[in-house]
Parts: C-alpha cells; structure tokens; sequence
C-alpha cells in the first residue's frame, strides 16, 4: 500500500502523512508528489492506494486548489482527516550565531508566518523566496555558507543535516493546518465521525440557503464548517461546502442529506470519515508561556 504526499521529503505535509499512518497503525510506503492535482492523480491511476492533502489552515482558510479538485474534478473520498501544528523553525549550519545571518530563505507563506520574528531577531536579513520550506532547509543545510538561514519544519533539519537555531518562531502559536487523506471508498461508520459535502441552491432567491440549512437544525445535526466557493460558471453562483457530526449512514444523518438533495440543484458529497480530535490541542495552546501570538 502506498500513500501519496506533497513533497519534497520533510514537508508539513509528509509530517502529517507520518502522523495519520501512526494514529491508523500502518506502515505503508510514502510517495511525494510535485502539486496538490498530482496527488488525486496518482490514487485515480493506481500509483497510490491513499493521498494526503492539505484543506484549511486555522490562520489563512482553505486551500481552493484542495476544494476546487473536490468539487470540479475528482470523485475520490475523504477517508480520514488529520490535524498538524505549524511550527516553524530557523535552520542553518552547524556553528551559525544569529548575528552571521544575512539572508533567511523560506516559502512565501513561511516567510509570511515568521514575520514579527524576523523583524524583531533579523531586521537586516534579506528574505528570498524558496519553492518549499522544505527545500529551504535542504538547500542552506548542504551550502555550507553560514550567511544563510531557513526557515521550515523541524523533520527537514534532521533528515538534511541542519542545525535548529531557534524554535517555534511562527507568529501564531495555535496556527494548525488541517488535511484530508483521499481514497475510492470512504470511511466506515466509527461512532465518532464528521461527513463533508457540497450543494447548489435551485435558485438564488431570499432564504434559500436558510431553507436548506434548517433540515440540520431541526435535526439536532452539529453543522462544523461551512463556506462557498465560486461555481465558476457564473458571477454570483456558489457552491456551499458543509462539515456535519456524523456518518453518511447513520439513519437522522441519511435522512437530512436525502431532504437537502431534493432542495438542491446540484448535490455532492465528499465523504464521511473519523472526526479528528481536536480537544487534544486545547492544553497545549492555553498553558502558560505557550500564547497563541506573538
């Protein structure tokens, strides 16, 4: 069995694939692939049983490549969901002080995400835009040059020899990404489980997305997530995208979703799958010296 992951080795995204085969107590081989549409791919054509992808961030929202397969291109299941800290770290060469630093890499987003940090530890450093964080370290890590540092996840120092300089750097301390693992069958009901999926109201008239949303409601169903996307047929036209408590199966859940198909136009869903818990999170971002900012 095989699971398909963004790479290169030492991403977020390998992390999370690490942490969903440990939580599920396998041991499959892991593949990375180049770009979010290659890991649907690869699972639709066989090179991969399951692909791990990124879906929403708690600080930045959702990633549209991830939804936009979902909804427009791919009919793969979620399978399993899996929640990953974002902590970031600096990396350089064995021996740097920060004072040797004039140029900190990352990607963008780490950049990004790093920001008061570099202000206030590396104010003069030029910044440079990497393809990865990843790649950042990787490539300061075999330099050798002790002007230059990363920025990027703690597994990419230890898998290319890098020296973690300073740790949790990340502007956000609760800053967590979300990702789904895709496969051609959902989950089986666990008692615990969340289904995903996506509509169109008939016609864009005043309470139409009242109307469908209220089957929920009168239902006692725990609604965790909604948002829209552009249908990308017309200026106006949504997709809502909806996160449920509950299995496709369970009798009140199949019930809602058959009434809300009648009341749509167009009706998708993504899955149902074994909630993650996010409670576990709780103490780890309200202890003491470990506040969500700055």
């Amino acid at each position: 069995m095989a699971l398909a992951f963004l790479g290169p080795r030492g991403t977020f995204s390998e992390e999370a694939a690490l942490g969903y085969l440990e939580r599920e107590g396998e041991q499959p081989d892991l593949i990375a692939f180049p770009s979010i549409p290659a890991l649907t791919a690869a699972v639709e054509t066989g090179l991969a049983d399951r692909s791990i992808l990124p879906i929403e961030n708690s600080v930045d929202g959702s990633v549209s490549s991830t939804l936009d397969l979902l909804i427009h291109e791919t009919s793969l299941k979620i399978r399993g969901e899996i929640v990953l800290p974002v902590r970031q770290f600096l990396v350089t060469v064995p021996g740097v002080q920060l004072s040797d630093i004039q140029v900190v890499t990352s990607h963008p987003q780490g950049l990004g995400q790093c920001r008061r940090f570099i202000e206030r530890c590396l104010p003069n450093a030029q910044q440079v835009a990497a393809l990865s964080t990843a790649g950042a370290v990787e490539e300061v890590a075999k330099s050798g040059d002790t002007t230059r540092a990363a920025i990027g996840p703690a597994r990419a120092a230890e898998l290319y020899g890098g020296s973690v300089l300073a740790h949790d750097i990340q502007d956000n301390r609760a800053n967590v990404t979300r990702f789904v693992v895709l496969a051609k069958e959902d989950a089986p009901p666990t008692g615990a489980d969340k289904t995903s999926f996506a509509f169109t109201v008939k016609e864009n008239v005043a309470g139409a997305l009242h109307a469908v949303l209220s089957v929920l409601a009168v239902k006692g169903i725990q609604m965790t997530k909604i948002e829209s996307r552009p249908t990308k047929a017309w200026l106006g036209a949504y997709v809502f995208l909806v996160d449920i408590d509950g299995h496709r199966s369970d009798p009140v859940v199949a019930e809602s979703l058959a009434t809300i198909k009648e009341m749509s136009g167009v009706f998708q869903v993504f899955g149902s799958y074994p909630r993650f818990p996010l409670e576990i999170f709780a103490e780890l971002f309200s202890a003491p010296g470990f506040p969500v900012s700055g």
